[in-house]
C-alpha cells in the first residue's frame, strides 16, 4: 500500500497533538509526514526532530511547486483557515483544514468552488462524525428501537476557565466557533442535514472566560418532521452527565463518550391505557395519579474509541480512499458548510461587543 505524502501546516494543539501525533503512531497506515510548517522558531526545531526526515518550513508558501506532496493539512490559527486553504487550493493541492471550515458560508462555498475549478479534493477535520459514541447514536436514531425521536439534547460541557487565543473574536474564537463544530455537527447529522433546518432560539454569552468571546451557547434546532435539537457548550457546568440523550416514543438513551444508558419499552408489551374522563380513585375510593409499572428494557455498554483515537482514524482513512480511489468523502464540504451557516445565523442573532 502506498503512503501518501503530507505536509502539517502548524505544530500546535491540533497540528502537533492530533494530527502529528497520530501520522506517527502506528495506527496510521496510509500516510507519511514528508513536511512541516511553522512559524516559531523553537517548534520549528522541535519537529524536525519528531518527524526524522521530514522538510521543515517557516512559510506554508515554501510548499509551492512541490510535486511529492499528496495532502497538506491546514492546522493553522482558525481566522487564517480560508486564505490559507484558498491559498493551497488554487496552487493544486489537495487540502484537510482544521474546524471551523471558514468563518461564515460564502468562505465555504468559495473553497469548495475553488477546489473544484482546480481539480484538487478539500476535506474539513470533522472527526466526530467517526467516533463510536455518534455513530452508535445515528444508527439507533434509525433503527426505530426507540421509536419516534422526539428530542435530541447535545452536551459538551465542563466548568473551566479559559484564557488563550482561542477566547479571542479576533482569532475567530469562542465556544461556538472552536468546540461548536462538534456537537452542532452530531445535531445537523442527526437530523439528516435537512435543508429546512430552523434555529428556533439561540443564546451566547460570556461567563469566565478571560477573553471577548462567548464560552457559554445555548442553541435549538429543528425541522420539518424532525426532533427539536437542543445543543448547549457551557463552562459552567460542573455535573456534564452525557454527551447526547435520545428521548423517544418507546425509550430514552444517554451516552458519554465511552460508555451508554439505555431504558426502552417493546411494543404490544405495555397494553394501550383507555382515556378515563372521570377523576381516578384508588382501590379504597381515594384520590390517584395515573400510576403503572412498565415492562421496561435496560442495556448499557462502552465503546471502543473516542473520537481523537477511532474517529481520527476513521476520517483519515476515508480520506484516503477518496484520494487513491475517488471514493466520495463521508463528511462532505456541503454539509460542514451548513454547520458553519448555523455558527454564522447565531453569532449574528447575539453580537457580543469586541475587546481586543
Amino acid at each position: 500500500m502506498k503512503r501518501l505524502q503530507v505536509a502539517i501546516i502548524g505544530q500546535g494543539r491540533s497540528g502537533r497533538d492530533i494530527h502529528g501525533a497520530f501520522l506517527k503512531s502506528e495506527a496510521n497506515l496510509y500516510f507519511q509526514v514528508a513536511a512541516v510548517v511553522e512559524t516559531d522558531e523553537a517548534r520549528r526545531r522541535r519537529a524536525a526532530a519528531e518527524y526524522p526526515g521530514a522538510r521543515c518550513y517557516g512559510d506554508y508558501r515554501e510548499l509551492f511547486g512541490q510535486t511529492d506532496i499528496d495532502l497538506v493539512v491546514n492546522a493553522s490559527y482558525s481566522e487564517m483557515h480560508y486564505a490559507i486553504t484558498k491559498d493551497l487550493l488554487e496552487h493544486h493541492f489537495h487540502v484537510l483544514v482544521e474546524k471551523p471550515f471558514a468563518r461564515n458560508y460564502y468562505e465555504c462555498c468559495d473553497l469548495i468552488n475553488t477546489a473544484s475549478r482546480n481539480g484538487v479534493r478539500l476535506a474539513v477535520f470533522q472527526q466526530t462524525f467517526f467516533a463510536p459514541y455518534y455513530l452508535a447514536a445515528k444508527e439507533l436514531c434509525e433503527s426505530g428501537k426507540l421509536g419516534e425521536i422526539r428530542q435530541v439534547s447535545i452536551r459538551f460541557n465542563n466548568f473551566a476557565r479559559r484564557w488563550d487565543w482561542q477566547t479571542l473574536q479576533k482569532k475567530l474564537g469562542g465556544s461556538v466557533y472552536n468546540t461548536g463544530p462538534h456537537p452542532l455537527g452530531i445535531a445537523l447529522g442527526l437530523l439528516g442535514f435537512d435543508d429546512n433546518l430552523q434555529v428556533v432560539f439561540s443564546k451566547l454569552d460570556r461567563v469566565l472566560t478571560s477573553g471577548d468571546a462567548e464560552d457559554y451557547a445555548k442553541i435549538l434546532l429543528t425541522a420539518p418532521g424532525k426532533p427539536v435539537v437542543d445543543v448547549e457548550i457551557n463552562s459552567t457546568d460542573a455535573f456534564h452527565e452525557y454527551a447526547i440523550k435520545l428521548q423517544g416514543s418507546l425509550g430514552t438513551y444517554r451516552s458519554t463518550y465511552q460508555k451508554y444508558q439505555m431504558k426502552y419499552i417493546l411494543a404490544g408489551e405495555n397494553p394501550e391505557q383507555p382515556v378515563i374522563e372521570e377523576s381516578l380513585e384508588d382501590e379504597n375510593g381515594l384520590p390517584a395519579y395515573c400510576s403503572e409499572k412498565l415492562n421496561l428494557h435496560e442495556e448499557e455498554g462502552t465503546y471502543d474509541g473516542t473520537a481523537f483515537d477511532a474517529g481520527t482514524r476513521g476520517l483519515y482513512e476515508d480520506l484516503y480512499l477518496a484520494l487513491t480511489e475517488g471514493k466520495p468523502l463521508t463528511v462532505t464540504c456541503e454539509d460542514v458548510a451548513k454547520i458553519v451557516r448555523v455558527i454564522e445565523y447565531v453569532h449574528a442573532q447575539n453580537p457580543l461587543d469586541v475587546k481586543y
